[in-house]
């Protein structure tokens, strides 16, 4: 017979719980609808609860009531997640809870013309009615089977160990863990961890919001370790949550003006004077005018790389904590996600829809800059973000010597390779600290030197080297068909804006063309430098020469070609490597090009980066191209050791700051 839902809602407000009757006053009073979200790449269908009025406020772990009508209402329509809203706070059932919720409703719905009681039970307390269903034969077994409730309730076991008999009210918090946040946040975090989750280490963080780091049940992997965040929004009482909510209710009606305090102003037009006011405006202001939970992630120092995967409802937050992959108890909602994308799209200027689904941008985090890569449909399924940090810290070669990221004889062989204008590839694959190096590269120019920077997002340390004096011109690019200015237009511009360095932020397309053409005419006799993707010098010629079309005569023109590579959370340079004509080692074909490495990690136990033997023995190219006209190899030999030991100097004693640097005289290559 066909199901009455609205006999069937009656019915979950009339039964009995825990000995008492559910009458007009404790019953849910919940409003239910179905919504489908469309044109993010993905439909996605959701019971959305709106408890503003429900004194059980949606919690459906806790109140038999708002579970009974949400599995009512399931029993006549399947979702994919449930949300539920009261007073400015939402809860988000997914996963193993919403799988359970809808196999109580399949259940209902079919086990009703076989036993109404053991329906009326699942109504309440599906557990409790999958474990009578499974001790019987014939159908309601069958159906409890086949509807999933059985596996639904078998999936996650309650930390109190309950296995059989009556749930409690400690068997649905862990069964129906949800993510909940305040409306405003447009971010959920799952507060309760998994059952058999062990605490392995606690922080608090400067934005008030508390870290916990968890082993879960099996082997101590990345894949068995997670990233806990408890925001500051999260520890708020009711009462503060509701005027959260009505002070972003305030904002968004332009009751308050605007500005940066008007976040502040929301807040205190609304509040109580028991509200933590300072509190509830750093939230408001996080929220409105930061990154959301971004900041709290990013405020964690050990915390390096962040990924939201579209469909971003579906799917958890990722971190890279101290170089390891974590799941995290956050998930972005899709107005949420939303919201970032065009704030991103704002800070970037750049177009960011199914016309341009790609993004790359640069916002402020908490300890610096954060590069954003974002995406959208038609290009993936909604909106999709990975972020990475970096810090506000100015790097320099003794900083990277003292960081252990190269050795102090290696550092000395580049100093002196840029001040003297050597054209160079600094190499190596996603995070291994490319730009890093290339920007304290930039400190060893001259000081007289011009320079003009071509990037499409801001990541050389243009304004440091502007605020120590340097002349810096920087040339914004603009990617993708269509665009005003190209990496290819900048690059020769470059070359049109008179006498000094070039730097390339990253070498990827037809613009290899035209830097090849600066470095073949020694760009008016300045360093020319760029970054690569490439784990090995090989790779490099390789990407350069076959997939940017760069005629190998070209490459010809790159001098060296410092690797870069990422070993755990350090970043190391792997290996210094000078172009040559006659192949590998220079013996063979004289018209090939090859290289000789300089400086390596293969013999070094510290993991340092040590000399091979061929800039000692007089055999490398690139320092006898660095000798001026009265100067021999020796006479570098000797300024590359007196180079040496004033980085080791300036390493060993944290004199790593730009003004702490010597000044080298362009001519001489003297300190001041």
């Amino acid at each position: 017979m066909p199901l009455d839902f609205a006999a069937l809602a009656a019915a979950a407000n009339a039964v009995v719980f825990d000995g008492a009757d559910v009458d007009g006053t404790d019953a849910c009073r919940c409003h239910h609808s179905f919504e489908t979200s469309v044109g993010r790449g993905t439909d996605r269908t959701e019971l959305v609860v709106d408890a503003d009025d429900c004194p059980g406020s949606g919690d459906l772990a806790r109140d038999p009531a708002c579970r009974a009508a949400v599995v009512a209402a399931l029993a006549d329509r399947d979702a994919d997640a449930v949300r539920t809203r009261a007073d400015g706070l939402e809860r988000t059932y997914s996963d193993g809870a919403a799988g359970l919720l809808l196999a109580a409703g399949r259940f209902v719905e079919r086990a009703r013309f076989h036993d109404e009681s053991l329906a009326d039970r699942a109504l309440r307390d599906p557990v409790a009615a999958a474990r009578r269903a499974t001790g019987r034969a014939g159908p309601v077994a069958r159906i409890a089977a086949e509807t999933g409730l059985v596996a639904g309730v078998e999936h996650v076991v309650p930390r109190n160990g309950n296995s059989g008999g009556e749930a409690g009210g400690d068997d649905y918090a862990d069964r129906l863990r949800c993510s909940v946040g305040p409306s405003v946040a447009r971010s959920r975090v799952v507060g309760r961890p998994p059952p058999d989750a062990t605490l392995l280490d606690r922080r608090e963080l400067d934005t008030g919001a508390t870290v916990r780091l968890y082993r879960t049940d099996g082997p101590e992997t990345s894949a068995d370790r997670l990233y806990h965040l408890t925001p500051v929004s999260h520890g708020l009482g009711a009462d503060a949550t509701a005027t959260l909510s009505a002070a972003y209710d305030c904002l968004a009606r332009g009751v308050v003006g605007g500005g940066e305090r008007a976040p502040g102003r929301a807040v205190r037009h609304v509040a109580d004077e028991d509200d933590p006011v300072e509190t509830l405006s750093d939230v408001l202001d996080r929220h409105t005018r930061g990154n959301g939970v971004l900041d709290d992630l990013f405020a964690d120092p050990r915390v390096t790389d962040v990924v939201a995967s579209a469909p971003v409802e579906s799917n958890p937050v990722r971190v890279t904590l101290d170089g390891e992959r974590l799941p995290t108890n956050v998930r972005l909602t899709a107005d949420g996600a939303a919201a970032l994308a065009s704030r991103f799209r704002r800070a970037s200027g750049r177009g960011f829809s199914r016309a341009s689904p790609a993004l790359d941008a640069t916002v402020r985090g908490p300890n610096g800059r954060i590069r954003v890569a974002g995406v959208t449909a038609p290009a993936s399924d909604g909106v999709g973000f990975a972020f990475r940090a970096h810090g506000d810290r100015t790097w320099t070669l003794p900083g990277l010597v003292a960081a252990g990221t190269l050795s102090a004889e290696a550092a000395a062989l580049l100093s002196v390779a840029t001040e003297r204008g050597a054209t160079g590839l600094v190499a190596g694959t996603r995070g291994a600290g490319k730009t890093t190096l290339l920007s304290a590269l930039l400190w060893e120019l001259p000081a007289s030197t011009r320079l003009v920077a071509v990037e499409d997002t801001p990541e050389l340390p243009v304004d440091a080297l502007r605020e120590g004096g340097r002349d810096v011109q920087p040339l914004r690019t603009e990617l993708g068909e269509g665009s005003s200015f190209s990496p290819t237009d900048a690059v020769r511009t470059a070359l049109r804006l008179g006498d000094g360095a070039l730097v390339v932020g990253e070498v990827r397309g037809e613009e290899a063309a035209a830097l090849y053409e600066a470095m073949r005419v020694g760009a008016h006799g300045h360093a020319v430098l760029g970054t690569v993707h490439g784990d090995s010098p090989a790779a490099v010629r390789e990407r350069v020469v076959s997939d940017l079309a760069v005629p190998e005569s070209s490459f010809a023109a790159t001098d060296l070609v410092v690797v870069c590579a990422r070993d755990g959370p350090e970043r190391r340079v792997d290996a210094v490597a000078e172009v040559r004509r006659g192949g590998d080692g220079v013996r063979g074909d004289e018209s090939a090009l090859g290289f000789e490495t300089l400086y390596d990690r293969s013999g070094e136990d510290n993991g340092d980066t040590g000399g091979t033997g061929v800039v000692a023995r007089g055999d490398s190219a690139l320092v006898a191209s660095l000798a001026r006209h009265d100067e021999s190899y020796a006479d570098v030999l000797a300024e590359l050791d007196r180079r040496k030991r004033t980085l080791s100097r300036l390493a060993a004693t944290d004199r790593t700051r730009p003004e702490d640097l010597p000044t080298q005289d362009s001519s001489s290559g003297a300190p001041r």
